[in-house]
């Protein structure tokens, strides 16, 4: 250690000798400093091995000062029901409890150790607190935006002010698609949030979140932007951030360094109820505009066509001869639905709706979502190898109709067995054929390898076979002895009304 010592002596004693004959000759060089570490301010930036300057940590107060007096917080009562005291069966409110936080049922009432219960007083129901939530003003004359999930089923909503001014809220809708809703309290002058565009938003970028999170009012949480168009949902991608959101966060405000809302808190991702580093929030632009209908009609309209989709994955799409793997597969279409009156069909790719790209399967429900009922567009398919444009008037949503099952047949029939796909099939009855709106098609009677790994079952109904039409047996046949066994081939069945396509690798 000393010798070390005594050679960081010398080394200075040199440095020294060489700064000071630098000075006397009138040049302004530290020699000194190449030998010491020069202690960095904290506060300073500093060159990072680019070149560039280093940025220091964002300062959220101004933008607390700003936007925290439009951030309020909301709690919802339901009415008790009255329990029978003489019963010794737990309320759903505390088996829930005990099955969310210690995954187990709660102990019956008789049981050693139990916990003992109150019996709850004899009369009319009390008004209990049911759930604390968050939202933000966006209007000056009362209008609060939250989730839907905050207020749905409430029978009173209360809406307290960070100024401690506590309101009765009026819901005014709630979107449960979307998880929107809009309440209106009595009040005028408040502080409104800015809206910002979700537009310019970049992953990566600071934001900040405002909130209740387990009943703590006014809490401040800050990340980053961690991922954009996250898809989770029918009719939203959501914004993904590493902000920490925890229960009671929902429904406040996602908040940019410009202090303009950019999304609202909605959603976690966790395995333990907490927060987990992982965030959702809804793109204010698409909460806007469904706030819009709820002010307006107090319901949200949506564009539908009637068919139910699916993803083309990358060896349908090369099966089928697409470029890319990108549209929507149509798995099924409902009966008098605008898309059957325009003459779309199972198993055919939507490519665009009204001019625009398809590249994913969510894409095409909120485009049609956000179109008018009743507005004329146009959709481009993908049916055996060839592009299609069809018409469409674009009905109402409503809600899901229950899918009919194909019927059994009426007699059994000798089945072919094709050893080369591992299928045995049959011809389809009339009936078969009528219920199912086919013109043709052949049924699947037993599956083997490599079929079944394919995912076909037994009942299933072969539509096509490397995008050529089989009618019947005798043409399925024909087809199988003619194919390329060193190449999968792409089917399309029906199960029951709904249609997919699959991909079987033939035996050799």
């Amino acid at each position: 250690m000393a010798r070390s010592f005594t050679w960081d002596c010398s080394v200075l004693k040199a440095h020294w000798y060489a700064c000071r004959a630098s000075l006397l000759a009138g040049l302004c060089v530290t020699a000194l400093s190449a030998a010491l570490v020069q202690p960095v301010s904290a506060q300073s930036s500093q060159p990072s091995a680019s070149g560039t300057m280093v940025k220091g940590l964002p300062d959220f107060t101004e933008l607390v000062e700003q936007v925290g007096p439009s951030v309020v917080n909301i709690r919802t009562l339901e009415k008790a029901a009255v329990r029978d005291p003489q019963s010794s069966e737990p309320d759903a409110e505390m088996q829930e409890f005990f099955r969310r936080f210690f995954g187990v049922p709660m102990p019956a009432p008789n049981a050693p150790n139990a916990p003992r219960q109150q019996r709850p007083n004899r009369g009319q129901p009390d008004e209990q607190p049911r759930g604390v939530g968050s939202g933000f003003i966006l209007s000056a004359d009362g209008f609060v935006m939250t989730n839907a999930h905050v207020v749905e089923g409430a029978d009173q909503v209360l809406v307290t002010l960070p100024d401690k001014r506590e309101f009765k809220a009026r819901i005014v809708g709630l979107d449960k698609r979307t998880d929107v809703a809009v309440v209106k309290i009595e009040a005028t002058g408040l502080p409104a949030v800015k809206i910002g565009d979700v537009n310019r938003l970049k992953v990566g970028e600071w934001v900040m979140a405002i909130g209740s999170p387990f009943g703590l009012d006014n809490t401040v949480t800050a990340g980053i932007v961690s991922a954009k168009q996250r898809d989770t949902g029918d009719y939203l991608s959501f914004i993904q951030t590493d902000v920490a959101i925890n229960p009671g966060n929902s429904g406040g405000p996602l908040i940019n360094m410009r202090g303009e809302v950019v999304g609202i808190n909605s959603q976690i991702y966790s395995r333990s109820g907490g927060f987990m580093g992982i965030s959702f929030a809804i793109p204010i632009d698409e909460a806007v505009r469904v706030s819009e209908q709820l002010r307006a009609t107090g319901k949200v309209q949506r564009g539908r066509l009637g068919v139910q989709i699916d993803q083309v994955t990358k060896e349908v799409a090369e099966s089928l001869g697409l470029s890319k793997a990108q549209g929507a597969l149509v798995r099924g279409v409902e009966q008098g639905s605008p898309a059957e009156k325009a003459g779309i069909e199972p198993g055919d790719i939507i490519l665009k709706f009204d001019g625009k790209p398809i590249e994913k399967s969510s894409d095409l429900p909120r485009m049609v979502g956000n179109t008018k009922p009743g507005t004329r567009s146009t959709i481009q398919v993908w049916r055996r190898g060839n592009l299609k444009d069809m018409p469409i008037s674009v009905g109402e949503f409503e809600a899901d109709k229950p899918v009919k099952k194909a019927a059994a047949p009426d007699k059994p029939q000798a089945g072919v067995v094709l050893k080369v796909l591992g299928l045995t099939v049959s011809e389809m009855t009339d009936a078969q054929k009528k219920e199912l709106k086919l013109r043709g098609g052949v049924r699947v009677d037993a599956v083997a390898e490599p079929a079944s790994r394919s995912g076909i079952q037994e009942g299933d109904v072969i539509v096509s076979l490397a995008n050529i039409e089989t009618p019947n047996v005798q043409a399925l046949e024909a087809m199988v002895s003619k194919l390329d066994r060193s190449k999968p081939v792409s089917i399309l069945i029906r199960r029951g009304e709904w249609a997919q396509y699959t991909v079987i690798r033939p035996v050799r």
